[in-house]
C-alpha cells in the first residue's frame, strides 16, 4: 500500500550559486560524503547531480508528510545507485529508525536547468 508520495522540483542555477557562496559548508550540511565524491565526479556538472540529490530528500520529506522539520536530518537521507545506474533512496540514523520499514521508489531527472525528484513510500 502506498503510503507517500512526493515531488521536487529543483533550479540548477540556483543550486549552483549556493555552492559558490557557501561551498562545503553547504556540501557538508546536506549530503553525505558519498553525495559529495558522487556529486564532484565529474567537473562543471556538479550542479546538476547536487540539484537532483537536494530534489529527492525535499521529495522524500513531503512523502513522510513532514517537510524539512520536524526531525528531519538532511544527511540521513542520500540517494544511491544500484550498479544498473538505478537510483536508490537510503535511510540511516534517525530516519531509519522511523521510515526505515518503507519500501522507497526514487525517479530523477535533470537537464542543464532543472532538477527533478519524485518519490513514492510503500508500506513494507
Amino acid at each position: 500500500m502506498i503510503v507517500g508520495v512526493g515531488v521536487d522540483n529543483v533550479d540548477v542555477k540556483r543550486i549552483a550559486k549556493t555552492l559558490e557562496r557557501y561551498g562545503e559548508r553547504f556540501e557538508q550540511k546536506v549530503f553525505t560524503p558519498e553525495e559529495i565524491i558522487y556529486c564532484r565526479w565529474i567537473p562543471g556538472r556538479s550542479a546538476e547531480r547536487y540539484a537532483a540529490r537536494f530534489a529527492a530528500k525535499e521529495a522524500f520529506a513531503k512523502a513522510i508528510g513532514t517537510g524539512i522539520r520536524l526531525g528531519f536530518r538532511w544527511r540521513e537521507v542520500y540517494v544511491g545507485k544500484e550498479p544498473s545506474g538505478r537510483p536508490v533512496l537510503h535511510l540511516s540514523g534517525g530516519m531509519a529508525e522511523r521510515y526505515g520499514h518503507l519500501i522507497c521508489h526514487i525517479s530523477l531527472s535533470h537537464t542543464d536547468n532543472m532538477a527533478m525528484a519524485y518519490v513514492v513510500l510503500e508500506e513494507g
